[in-house]
């Protein structure tokens, strides 16, 4: 598909380039971006031509927030309904709470982290607002050392969103995300390193360079069935409440790596060659029990 406020590339290794593109503002997040990054990642993302997503931004901005240039609800909401938390639930997808009731950033944080594929996010300058909290679900944050991290919705009233209350204290504990959102400071991205939001620094030239060789080291020669099931395991496993309920997801996901990639891997591995593997990430097994 084309977009308009996107770029959405794929190179021979699978390797996907999106990059937020509204250069002129910043790449300021509107509810057309929205819907737009939500396409990728529920549609072309999960194409099996892609291996890994890296997510940056155009000009010399990541992405400086919602654009609160807009008319009317900037966010997009319907201002003349009420609704409660168990109308919300039971209507999720349904009219009117899907496009007027349901933060939109939301929407496409839980597109990134259904993802069952590596996605990293180059953040190669100002990252405010949205485009803080909607590098949360990427896997990695890397930064350049221009980069700016702001979760500022103190300053505007608001409350920090994007399913970040469920991503931000797990990345970098509660008591920095409380500190973080409480100030609504803008910090360097040498503060976001210390604070753990991020993972590696770079020169600005160096960003996506490293982003690049970071997503072909997790990728190239590894099998998209067990990277896809690793980061369901990983991220639903460090939520549950015992450590059984963990063996029960890791039991069914070894049984069904060791019955499909997993003889090619143990095969290649034997013979001292490269593997084949022939398992699609759009065809994980089911380890999870529903509800």
């Amino acid at each position: 598909m084309s977009y308009t406020t996107l770029l959405w590339e794929v190179d021979d290794d699978g390797i996907a380039t999106l990059t937020l593109h509204r250069p002129d503002a910043l790449n300021a997040f509107t509810l057309t971006m929205a819907r737009e990054l939500e396409q990728v990642f529920l549609d072309d993302a999960r194409d099996d031509s892609v291996k890994a997503v890296i997510v940056t931004g155009s000009g010399r901005a990541f992405c400086a927030g919602m654009d609160l240039s807009a008319g009317g609800n900037v966010f997009g909401l319907d201002e003349s309904l009420e609704p409660t938390p168990n109308e919300l639930r039971d209507n999720l997808t349904e009219p009117p709470y899907q496009d007027t009731v349901r933060d939109t950033g939301g929407r496409v944080t839980l597109a990134i982290h259904a993802l069952p594929k590596p996605v990293i996010a180059a953040i190669n300058g100002p990252a405010v607002g949205i485009g803080a909290t909607m590098t949360l679900a990427m896997d990695l944050r890397l930064a350049s050392t221009n980069a700016r991290v702001g979760f500022v919705f103190g300053r505007l009233g608001i409350v920090p969103e994007a399913c970040s209350s469920w991503f931000l204290p797990r990345i970098v504990g509660i008591q920095t995300a409380l500190e973080w959102v409480y100030s609504a400071d803008i910090l360097s991205a040498e503060a976001a390193y210390e604070g753990r939001l991020l993972r590696s620094l770079h020169e600005p030239d160096d960003l996506l360079p490293a982003a690049y060789e970071l997503a072909r080291s997790f990728v190239v020669d590894r099998s998209p069935v067990a990277l896809g099931l690793a980061k369901q395991l990983l991220y639903r496993n460090s939520a549950v409440a015992d450590p059984l309920e963990a063996h029960l997801s890791d039991s069914l996901a070894m049984f069904y790596t060791s019955i499909g990639d997993g003889k090619e891997g143990v095969a290649a591995f034997l013979e001292k060659r490269t593997p084949a593997f022939a398992g699609r990430a759009s065809a994980l097994p089911v380890v999870f029990s529903e509800g």
